[in-house]
């Protein structure tokens, strides 16, 4: 049994405030340039696993820069919300992505529509989320 005095009673209350405040709320702008985010991490994640299941060594290397920048959007995409928020998004991204796909095998339409917008927005995300906050003003 624990025995809390007033002061580990106030510890806790601080530590508590002071870990809630750690992550304002996102604004209008940083969801919207998240959605971008998680909808690159979602191409990504896609095409790094087809890449991967393919019979090709020499697209291996393409595969693993691919998984890569799949890693640097989603540690992006947390700066912005929340893990599990990331996590949800992110599934419905892959899913809604995945339906839009002929095949597993045909991701020509991934990327024309992700491939050079996510290379951008992973080069230079300020410029993009500087984008969102003129957007939603």
């Amino acid at each position: 049994m624990r025995f809390y005095t007033p002061l580990s009673a106030a510890l806790l209350t601080v530590f508590s405030l002071s870990a809630s405040a750690t992550q304002a709320p996102a604004s209008e702008a940083e969801i919207a340039f998240n959605q971008e985010v998680l909808q690159c991490a979602a191409y990504y994640h896609i095409a790094s696993d087809a890449i991967s299941n393919m019979d090709a060594p020499q697209m291996k290397p393409v595969g693993e820069r691919l998984k890569q920048s799949g890693e640097a959007a989603l540690t992006l995409a947390k700066q912005y919300q929340s893990e599990a928020q990331v996590e949800q998004l992110l599934q419905q991204a892959i899913a809604k992505q995945q339906a839009s796909l002929p095949n597993n095998k045909s991701l020509g339409g991934l990327m024309g529509r992700y491939k050079t917008p996510c290379q951008n927005l992973l080069a230079n995300p300020q410029q993009r989320l500087d984008y969102w906050i003129m957007a939603t003003m």
